[in-house]
């Protein structure tokens, strides 16, 4: 069983007789009837997407996948194509399963992705916490604010736009929190 408060993007629970995977945290909400936590779910059988509300403290029924090892081969329009490591079989998934998670990765990376399959089907991905990625355009940096504390978008080299503190620039390379898409830190490998 897997309560509310352990849900998290990518946990898979049984909601009505369907299994559902959450692909974005939408807050909570307190009242009198008391706090509703609202999620954007994904039916894994149907690839229908729906926002839901349930009750903070609510228990669902838990539901296993199976993971494979894959590298990103390359993107056909909304087709990411993947590749097993072990058998080299060819893995699709489309943009929509992948959620948030599809603008952080490119075939360019070198590191390895988990495939999560339900009954067969691959549903999602595992990405590593932490991707290094280029900033491709964001507005000039601000000489002297290290804080870090107000923040700017950037757009990274995948198309998919963050934010940054104001002392980052174009062509920086930064580190990102692929769980919610937060600046870490600057890249150390320059």
């Amino acid at each position: 069983m897997i309560s509310t408060n352990e849900i998290r993007v990518g946990s898979v629970f049984m909601y009505e007789g369907s299994p559902f995977m959450v692909q974005k945290l939408l807050g909570q909400k307190g009242g009198r009837a008391g706090i509703t936590v609202n999620l954007r779910v994904k039916n894994i059988l149907t690839g229908s997407t729906q926002d839901l509300g349930v009750d903070a403290g609510e228990k669902f029924e838990d539901v296993e996948l199976d993971e494979k090892n894959v590298r990103l081969s390359y993107v056909d329009g909304d087709t990411f194509h993947f590749m097993d490591q072990t058998t080299y079989d060819e893995i699709l998934l489309e943009k929509d399963d992948l959620g948030d998670k599809g603008g952080f990765i490119s075939p360019d990376d070198d590191y390895d992705i988990m495939v999560t399959f339900y009954e067969g089907k691959a549903v999602g991905v595992e990405l590593p916490v932490n991707i290094t990625r280029t900033i491709t355009y964001c507005e000039p940096g601000v000489k002297g604010d290290t804080s870090g504390k107000s923040l700017k978008p950037a757009t990274l080299d995948t198309g998919v736009e963050v934010k940054v503190p104001l002392f980052c620039n174009t062509d920086d390379r930064i580190v990102i929190d692929t769980r919610d898409g937060s600046f870490v830190e600057r890249a150390k490998d320059k």
